[in-house]
């Protein structure tokens, strides 16, 4: 079969599209033929050798893949032949496999999908876990009616901007262009503030009548985070989820202290949170696919790369320019 290995890291050109042997199922195992693969940002990191929970070398990356059942091992009985289902590798030892035309899984490790459900949707579904956990365990038990998502039009943006939406909170978006705004808009967006137009705080008032939104979700950090603490309202928090402009280089507490005085807390969150809790990711993951067989959510597709360009695939994602869910076809 072909998939894309990397031997080594750095830029994109280290990912090989390579022939190696196509798996065969085993004991309690089936084989997917993958229709979509997700491209994440983790896959990147590993790319370039820096993240924290690397995978051994060689490896074949990806974490996502909608697929189909073409292949049953001995002693499957869940899952069976032309079953669509959807891979996701943070189920597996090793959080990688899915950039290959094939893979060989636990068939309790993988989610069955309905038959009419759009496989290149389903390879999007890493972002919505994301997001289900920022607005479900991540905030245990924290109370929000207003949410203001930082960089909305993006990946895991756009899903936070749906999801909350279904769960019938206000949000505003917050993008870099007047292109990303209105896709932001396109997916239940109420509000939507371009940073490069406007002040983001004097913005952020104005649109909630001074008072500030209950939550900021951030996925960028950097010198800009604690500026945040100016659009929360009283008892409000603010979620740093990512590091896209690296860690939080301001004063917390100061930022917390200038007026005006309204108590605002902070917290971090990580998937690998989740790394040792199978239920409530098998409970997120059952949801979303609940949610998308309903429509309530639906993942905006920016462009799908054979899978064969995957180095042009990834410049393409570290560009900054997609919106939505970028894909790879085998």
């Amino acid at each position: 079969m072909k998939a894309v290995q990397i031997t080594e890291t750095g830029a994109p050109e280290v990912l090989k599209y390579v022939d190696v042997p196509t798996p065969r199922p085993g004991p309690g195992e089936v084989l997917v033929k993958a229709h979509a693969i997700g491209v994440c940002m983790p896959e990147t990191l590993v790319r370039k050798g820096v993240y924290k929970w690397m995978p051994p070398l060689p490896l074949i990356p990806g974490i996502e893949m909608g697929g189909t059942v073409v292949e049953t091992g001995p002693g499957t009985n869940k899952l069976k032949l032309g079953q669509k289902v959807f891979v996701c590798a943070r189920e597996f030892k090793e959080r990688s496999g899915c950039y290959a035309e094939y893979i060989a899984a636990r068939e309790d490790l993988l989610y069955p999908v309905a038959d009419t459900a759009d496989l290149d949707q389903v390879a999007g579904l890493a972002n919505y876990q994301v997001a289900w956990h920022l607005l479900n365990s991540a905030l245990n038990g924290h109370i929000y009616d207003s949410v203001l998502v930082v960089a909305a039009a993006g990946g895991v943006g756009t899903a936070l901007v749906q999801l909350a939406k279904a769960y019938g909170k206000r949000v505003i978006g917050l993008v870099s262009s007047a292109e990303r705004a209105a896709f932001a808009r396109a997916q239940g967006a109420d509000e939507v503030i371009d940073r490069t137009r406007c002040n983001v705080v004097e913005e952020t008032k104005r649109l909630t009548n001074g008072r500030g939104v209950d939550l900021v979700l951030d996925i960028v950090g950097g010198a800009q985070m604690t500026d945040f603490y100016q659009c929360i309202a009283p008892f409000g928090l603010l979620m740093l989820y990512g590091r896209m402009q690296g860690p939080p280089t301001g004063n917390i507490d100061a930022a917390i202290e200038r007026p005006p005085w309204h108590s605002a807390g902070y917290r971090h969150f990580t998937m690998h949170t989740m790394d040792h809790w199978p239920a409530l990711r098998a409970k997120c993951t059952h949801d979303l696919l609940r949610l998308l067989h309903a429509g309530t959510i639906q993942v905006p597709i920016y462009e799908r790369v054979p899978l064969a360009e995957a180095a042009r695939a990834h410049r393409i994602f570290e560009s900054g320019a997609v919106m939505g869910k970028l894909i790879m076809k085998p």
